[in-house]
């Protein structure tokens, strides 16, 4: 029996993101309508580059400009949907909150400016990767009709996703400086975003599918401008009292949100100049002689420590100190948030350093030891972290807040150390770190901890103020730590029925997943959210999370953990975060 056209293409990945949009519009309010169909644009021009990506598996159209990780489909649809799709939710989240007065319309309006920021990334990035396929079309001879099809659709989705843009921003601020102003911030965003996603591609081959690139771009790309937002604010707030900087896009931000954002973006900045120091003092010399290089060595070591201290002591908090009132130095400031509650936060301190040892020290020796899989060894850290980071959740939200951005923190120093060989810890952490990886990772970059760290943080993070729902910070945590360790655990042990696939395009970890496990994943998420909603009635919260969507939302990410070949410990999180928020 003939099959439709439009269901050829159709495989598990994407209609399971069919269904993710299709409950985030069906969702929206009215009011939300531009922003409502510019995602569905969205959508179609990302399924459509995907299908043209992925259609022939022997070829692929981006191998000429750079290397993606092998074995897995490209992921455009997936890394193209998911940041506007859960800026959407949040921002019904936030309406919500206006209506009780909870939030203000600055917050609001803010919000709707990251919206079609994230947007305009995601659909430049999409405009850029088009222009790439068309080049390839263009090459062969042919008067394909598919082909005339994809670029009049692309021409199309183009010119409505600029009308949109357009009338939305129009409508907002009628015409005038304003309105300009806006629309080249916006505009600003995409362009910065289609050349950063070529760079991280080509700098790091074969690390991430191009979904993947696109998910990193997308969220660098909106923290940076943040960040950037935040210093022009203050630099030009006076302007606020002339009319030549709108009030409702300079918002207060926490002081632990602004420690972490500082942290966060000075040491991803940190070897850019390191690499310009090493340059100039003359440190990328190779040297020959043995004890030539030893001291090549230490003085390199001295240059990357001093940097590094200078960095975290004097320029990151002055950055913090000018774009918020902290009265003292940010390191002070930290010192006695921690100790205003020292028996709290210090037992808190001392459970999880104990945890960590124990489990870190257990884990690596069965890893050297034992024949057990790597990938299950690597389940054993999801659950870890429901056992970390539940009670501090519940009990301490906001010192939990700023454990993740120390711990992200050091994170990026050891990676920083490791990729540069940085004396006399760069082999050690080498060598610690790859009795974790698998093939995901590679020698250039290892990614899993930290998709795994940030994938429990960025819900946590992104619910802190209005936040109606309270099962959306545990998003990560349910998802990573008891859905996917679940999945991975029952499926390898009992899994028997495997996923199917439809579609052209093959994907060699998919056989790996099997029926068994992902009901077993959806089961315990939903024990795991019985369990934690009344105790989270007895801390204050008030329940508003209706069982219908509880479930449409444990479903559907689960059902992406098994069709997804892309790191799921990135979008899984932040897929299930953005249901719960509706």
């Amino acid at each position: 029996m003939a099959v439709p056209a439009a269901l050829q293409w159709m495989n598990g990945e994407r209609g399971v993101l069919v269904l993710y949009i299709a409950r985030i519009l069906y969702a929206a309010p009215i009011s939300l309508l531009a922003e409502s169909i510019a995602l569905g644009i969205l959508s179609l021009f990302a399924l459509s580059l995907e299908i043209s990506a992925d259609h022939d598996h022997d070829h692929d159209p981006f191998s000429r400009f750079f290397k993606t990780r092998p074995g897995v489909s490209s992921g455009i649809l997936l890394g193209a949907v998911t940041l506007p799709g859960l800026m959407l939710s949040r921002l019904i989240q936030m309406l919500r909150g206006l209506s009780l007065n909870e939030v203000g319309v600055a917050d609001l309006e803010n919000l709707q400016l990251q919206y079609w920021a994230t947007f305009a990334s995601c659909f430049s990035v999409l405009v850029c990767f088009d222009v790439i396929l068309q080049r390839q079309d263009n090459g062969v001879p042919s008067v394909d009709s598919c082909s005339n099809w994809n670029k009049k659709f692309s021409l199309s989705c183009i010119a409505l996703c600029a009308g949109i843009c357009c009338i939305a921003f129009s409508a907002k601020y009628q015409f005038g400086w304003q309105m300009v102003f806006m629309l080249l911030w916006v505009v600003f965003h995409g362009l910065v975003a289609s050349k950063l996603i070529q760079r991280i591609l080509r700098t790091f081959p074969a690390c991430v599918s191009i979904g993947e690139a696109l998910l990193v771009t997308s969220g660098l790309v909106i923290y940076f401008g943040d960040m950037l937002q935040n210093t022009v604010a203050k630099i030009f707030g006076y302007w606020a009292s002339l009319g030549y900087l709108p009030v409702q896009y300079v918002v207060k931000r926490s002081e632990i949100s602004t420690i972490i954002q500082g942290m966060t973006v000075g040491l991803l900045l940190f070897p850019l100049f390191l690499k310009l120091i090493f340059q100039i003092s003359g440190h990328f010399k190779f040297v020959d002689i043995s004890r030539e290089r030893a001291n090549h060595e230490m003085k390199k070591s001295f240059i990357f420590y001093a940097s590094l201290a200078f960095l975290l002591i004097v320029a990151i908090p002055l950055w913090m100190q000018f774009v918020q009132d902290f009265h003292m130095h940010p390191l002070f400031w930290v010192l006695d948030f921690v100790f205003s509650e020292p028996l709290k936060t210090l037992s808190l301190c001392t459970y999880w350093i104990a945890l960590i040892y124990a489990s870190v020290t257990r884990f690596y020796d069965i890893s050297k030891n034992s024949k057990t899989e790597r990938i299950l060894l690597r389940k054993y850290y999801h659950l870890m972290a429901v056992v970390i980071f539940v009670p501090a959740l519940i009990l301490q939200p906001e010192f939990l807040d700023l454990a993740f951005g120390a711990a992200l923190a050091v994170f990026l120093i050891l990676e920083i150390i490791r990729v540069w060989r940085i004396w006399p810890l760069g082999q050690l952490v080498h060598q610690f770190m790859n009795a974790f990886t698998d093939h995901r990772d590679s020698e250039i970059l290892v990614i899993s901890h930290f998709s795994l760290l940030l994938g429990c943080a960025l819900p946590i993070w992104l619910s802190s103020g209005f936040n109606d729902r309270p099962l959306a910070p545990f998003a990560g945590i349910l998802s990573l730590g008891i859905g996917d360790t679940m999945a991975s655990m029952v499926g390898h042990k009992y899994g028997v029925l495997r996923w199917s696939k439809t579609g052209r395009y093959y994907i060699l970890s998919l056989s790996e997943k099997t029926i068994e496990g992902t009901a077993a994943g959806i089961t315990s998420v939903l024990v795991a959210c019985s369990v934690l909603l009344p105790l989270l009635a007895t801390t204050g919260y008030i329940f508003s999370q209706h069982w219908f969507s509880l479930l449409v939302a444990v479903t559907t990410s689960g059902l992406l953990e098994a069709y997804t070949a892309q790191l799921d410990n990135a979008f899984i999180p932040l897929v299930f975060y953005s249901l719960l928020c509706l």
